[in-house]
Order: structure tokens, then sequence, then C-alpha cells
């Protein structure tokens, strides 16, 4: 098995985009940066803070480009709809009626 960080980055990616799964990675990721329970353990130095700051990047990176392309696509929505005029439109003439 070929295991690399661009199969995981990938994996994550693909999870967090996924309508079905998307809740459940990013409680899991919160999770795993409160936990006292990593890779690399928070008492290590470096490491230790390494692997939580790369995890919170990569979360708030994915969570900030969904947003992005949904208020694209909102924008681009809202300027169709503008453009195009709706056609349920009712012309009516009106008449006055004399009443007895």
């Amino acid at each position: 098995m070929n295991f690399s960080l661009s199969s995981l980055y990938d994996w994550y990616r693909n999870a967090i985009r996924h309508p079905k799964y998307r809740w459940w990675v990013m409680l899991g990721t919160i999770i795993y940066l409160i936990s006292p329970i990593d890779i690399a353990p928070d008492f290590i130095p470096i490491l230790g803070q390494l692997d939580d700051v790369m995890l919170a990047g990569l979360l708030f990176t994915e969570l900030s480009q969904m947003m992005i392309a949904k208020l694209q696509t909102r924008q681009e929505n809202k300027n169709v709809a503008t453009d195009n005029p709706s056609t349920d439109t009712v012309d009516v003439d009106a008449e006055t009626v004399a009443t007895s």
C-alpha cells in the first residue's frame, strides 16, 4: 500500500467536500485538535504543535475555499436572475365600471 501525504490530503479534501461526511470530518478534526492524543504529542517542542497547526490550517483552507465557491455561485445565480427578467408578468388593462 502506497502511503503519502498527498494521498492523505486528497482524502481529507474529498471527505470534507462531501455533504454527507462534511460535519463528521469537521467534528473529528476539532476533537483531534483538542485531544491530548496526537500523532506527535504536544510535549515534543516543535513536532507536537506542527501537526495541530497543519491540520487546523488545512481545515481553515478547505472551509474558506468552500465558502468562496458558494458565495461565487450565489452571486452568479443572482446576476443571472437580474439579467433575465421573469416571464411570469401579466399585463392587464383596467377599465372603469359604472355602477347604477
